[in-house]
């Protein structure tokens, strides 16, 4: 199934959870969005939809990090003093070195890694959580871990701290039902689907 239908799943989900809880026009704009998002998260895996798309503009953030990197140096070298001096032209030449090896593939982890700094610095439990999830996800191949039932679990935590942290009712279960709805989508049961998804791993790798 592509991402436009995942994605209109998903919001369906959100939508319907707004209906129950009779929440107000913004609310019930706010759930429709993360029901969306949610049902295309899985996708962030190798090989994903959601993942390609994220990933296309890696060249612009090898250059631009290329560019940080020889704009510490020069600034290092004409403000630093000192040891001070030396560690930020040294910084700036790991920056140009990690910057090499930015790829489409190693972007997202990039990515995550990038999250998970924010979310530990935000002290946002949710952030630092999918940051985690980002980084996992952009190791594991397609249609693995994060369609199966311990992905669904692990985003169930984050969605959980999404709405502690909000505090806007509604949260967890529209993004849980959105990720839960990709799953269901891509069962291999459905006539349209020439694979499944792997529900049980790492306990059983067969397709359903």
């Amino acid at each position: 199934m592509n991402g436009t239908a995942h994605m209109a799943i998903g919001a369906t989900t959100g939508f319907i959870v707004a209906n129950t809880l009779q929440t107000d026009p913004i609310t019930t704009l706010s759930l429709v969005g993360f029901g969306g998002v949610s049902g295309l998260i899985p996708d962030l895996d190798v090989n994903g939809k959601l993942r390609n798309t994220f990933t296309a503009s890696h060249k612009f953030f090898r250059t631009l990090a290329q560019i940080i990197g020889v704009l510490m140096m020069i600034y290092s070298y004409l403000k630093g003093v000192g040891q001070e001096q030396w560690l930020g032209i040294g910084a700036g030449i790991g920056i140009l070195i990690i910057a090499s090896f930015i790829t489409k593939r190693h972007m997202l982890t990039v990515a995550g890694i990038g999250v998970l700094a924010g979310g530990l610095s935000l002290g946002e439990n949710w952030v630092w959580l999918f940051g985690i999830y980002i980084i996992i996800a952009s190791l594991v191949s397609h249609r693995s871990y994060t369609h199966s039932i311990i992905g669904l679990l692990y985003f169930g935590v984050i969605a959980y701290y999404f709405q502690e942290s909000l505090g806007v009712a509604g949260i967890f279960i529209t993004c849980f039902s959105g990720y839960a709805s990709h799953l269901l989508a891509d069962m291999k049961l459905l006539p349209f689907n020439k694979r499944g998804v792997k529900f049980f791993l790492p306990l059983s790798s067969k397709e359903l």
